[in-house]
């Protein structure tokens, strides 16, 4: 019992696990503040969505990667798959799932447009899935930020 117990506290004071966790929490949190006050709404479905600014998931994995780079050094293998692994993660924010968003508003369209298709949908296709390029941006910078001041 005692060595799961240590297994906790070692994980739980992993900041390679607990900053990023922190910047995804955070910057979720912000949306659906901005959400709450931009729409008068609350919409508690913005803390686990994707899209939006900025990019929560930019911000962890460039986050990590900078955690990585300080501790371990950037001549390290597991600096350079931190940071391609970043990059994995935010080519498919900005293009792969952005182009899936756009691909469902299109759709959501043709589905709305009476007596078009005749199809009865019971709810509509996510349409908030990737990030603009700048949302992609802004979360890199905050995750390096982050990633260097903690």
């Amino acid at each position: 019992m005692i060595i799961m117990e240590n297994n906790l506290v070692t994980f739980i004071q992993n900041k390679y696990i607990y900053v990023p966790f922190l910047l995804w929490f955070g910057i979720q949190t912000f949306k659906v503040i901005y959400d709450l006050v931009t729409t008068h709404k609350f919409n508690f479905k913005r803390i686990m969505g994707a899209g939006g600014m900025p990019s929560s998931h930019s911000a962890v994995v460039v986050g990590l990667a900078t955690l990585i780079g300080k501790d371990v050094g950037v001549g390290s293998p597991l600096f350079a798959i931190s940071v391609i692994l970043a990059f994995v993660v935010m080519y498919d924010a900005a293009g792969i799932r952005r182009a899936a968003g756009k691909q469902a508003a299109l759709l959501n369209k043709i589905i709305e447009t009476p007596g078009l298709t005749g199809m009865q949908v019971s709810e509509r296709l996510v349409e908030v899935l990737g990030h603009t390029p700048k949302q992609v941006i802004v979360g890199a910078l905050i995750g390096l930020l982050a990633g260097l001041i903690l």
